[in-house]
């Protein structure tokens, strides 16, 4: 059994640019806590490797041959580990001072949740939403075919998945805690099985905070812990990450939709497709007739999935 605290896994793919500046950050971050720290690099063709290697000798490093994708490499890193807690941080952040610390002392003083996470801002120190989100639904996957959760966006109603305006301030449990910030119990990630692999990158940490939900655990947001999200935007002329995302909805919809999982699918494939015509209409939100285009990455979810 390890002596340390909690297992930090930090995933790096072509992370050269910032995985420095989050490494750097952990020990004020961890301030009293000790943790082993599992940096797995996939296949980057940059030099992330001898950044982790420079800022974090201590680090185990794990090197991939191919990028094998989040999922997958985030099981790697915690079954190299054997901490009591497992904290996921992706290599764009930056740990403010203590907030790695309180995040643990919150999830020892509020047991049975299972699964934590924080705040997460913008390098101006604006609040960045996106560390976590309402569970997807049919409701909402009807909310953004229709368009509804556009025209209403925050709406608790026709934008549930956005969880409204609430500015993440406050202790709350909510559906899904995304991965760039997730403290898990050892026991319940070995329950899950970790990370559902078919899972290339996006859609994971919904799914887990579904089962994990399934199986008693109420993931919730400790407004205290705060880390900076550092990553760029993508430029507004190309699809993104869009496609990914998308994959990774599709097959969260094949996979707990039940039922109504190909309506689940459709709506979602009508939601793109409704947002490109209105793009190639107004000459206005390129990244979604970029996304039209190449539907053939994320129609079907992602690969080796069942149909």
């Amino acid at each position: 059994m390890s002596a340390a605290d909690l297992a930090i896994v930090i995933v790096t793919y072509n992370s050269a640019d910032w995985v420095g500046r989050c490494l750097d950050s952990l020990p004020a971050a961890l301030g009293d806590l000790s943790a082993e720290l599992v940096v797995v690099d996939n296949a980057s063709v940059d030099d992330s490797a001898e950044v982790v290697q420079r800022h974090a000798p201590h680090a185990r490093l794990l090197r991939n041959d191919a990028n094998v994708g989040f999922a997958r490499a985030v099981n790697q890193g915690a079954a190299a580990s054997s901490a009591p807690w497992v904290l996921m941080l992706n290599p764009d952040m930056d740990a403010r001072p203590g907030s790695l610390a309180e995040l643990v002392d919150f999830a020892r003083r509020h047991p049975g949740h299972g699964m934590y996470g924080g705040r997460t801002l913008t390098t101006e120190g604006d609040l960045e939403p996106s560390s976590c989100w309402g569970l997807p639904s049919l409701w909402s996957t009807f909310c953004f075919a229709s368009g509804l959760s556009t025209v209403f966006r925050h709406s608790t109603v026709f934008d549930p998945e956005s969880l409204g305006r609430w500015p993440r301030d406050t202790v709350r449990e909510v559906g899904m805690i995304t991965g760039c910030l997730l403290l898990v119990e050892r026991d319940l990630w070995n329950r899950l099985g970790g990370f559902d692999e078919r899972y290339f990158v996006y859609g994971e940490d919904a799914d887990l905070s579904a089962r994990a939900r399934s199986l008693g655990a109420r993931p919730v947001i400790d407004p205290a812990v705060e880390v900076v999200h550092a990553v760029g935007r993508s430029s507004e002329g190309t699809a993104g990450s869009k496609p990914l995302l998308l994959a990774g909805k599709i097959t969260y919809a094949r996979t707990h939709h039940g039922r109504g999982a190909p309506l689940g699918v459709a709506l979602l494939r009508a939601g793109v497709g409704l947002r490109a015509l209105g793009s190639r209409l107004t000459g206005r939100g390129a990244k979604w007739l970029a996304t039209w285009r190449r539907r053939g990455e994320w129609w079907d979810g992602f690969p080796g999935e069942a149909r």
